[in-house]
């Protein structure tokens, strides 16, 4: 089964303003989307996991793989211009949504490309839709909205103006993110960051 669509990637122009990112309706087809949400790891709490951390098997494990791979690398290299050949990646995914979620950023300084992968099967909530903001204060003026539906990519490359969020939003949101980091240090803490977050969630029935 095909789980990116990687013409349609290819084929989506680099938005500059308000910083380069792109959107992608459809990076992964509507034939695989159901299969991936079945497979989809069982996430009963808010945060971001790792995948060390999840049962990661079947269409879900496929799509992981498809995103890890060299061809998907090197098309998003291309797009960005920025050299990722090499570079550690880290993998994080996100089941659900606490209210303190969607607060605006810019990502850290040793992230170097950010991919978000939703995989939500309907979205009729204003909040959890992804803001490309404009600036670093106001949710509300954005330049691009991206629904959380399934197969949809956002992508940016970090910067000091890469401001993003979304409204509040509480419940199920689904979502891969893959970023490409500076150094394998940094992967290796940030996994392990997470991984340790994750244990204390399974561990604490009030977190």
């Amino acid at each position: 089964m095909n789980v990116l669509d990687l013409a349609a990637f290819r084929a989506t122009p680099l938005a500059r303003e308000p910083y380069e990112h792109m959107i992608v309706p459809g990076l992964v087809p509507v034939a695989a989307t159901n299969a991936v949400a079945r497979d989809f790891p069982r996430i009963p709490k808010a945060g971001l996991y790792p995948l060390s951390a999840l049962d990661v098997r079947g269409s879900f494990a496929e799509l992981i793989a498809a995103l890890d791979g060299a061809e998907f690398e090197a098309a998003v290299a291309q797009k960005f211009g920025v050299a990722l050949a090499g570079k550690p990646k880290l993998f994080t995914i996100r089941g659900r949504c606490h209210a303190r979620d969607g607060g605006i950023h810019t990502d850290s300084l040793t992230k170097i490309v950010t991919v978000l992968l939703y995989l939500n099967p309907a979205w009729e909530a204003d909040g959890g839709r992804l803001r490309v903001l404009r600036s670093a204060t106001d949710i509300k003026d954005f330049h691009a909205e991206v629904p959380p539906l399934a197969g949809t990519m956002l992508a940016f490359r970090r910067s000091e103006r890469s401001y993003h969020g979304h409204e509040p939003f509480v419940g199920e949101r689904r979502a891969i993110q893959v970023n490409w980091i500076t150094d394998v240090a940094t992967r290796d803490r940030e996994e392990t960051r997470h991984r340790w977050s994750a244990r204390f969630k399974a561990l604490n029935p009030f977190a």
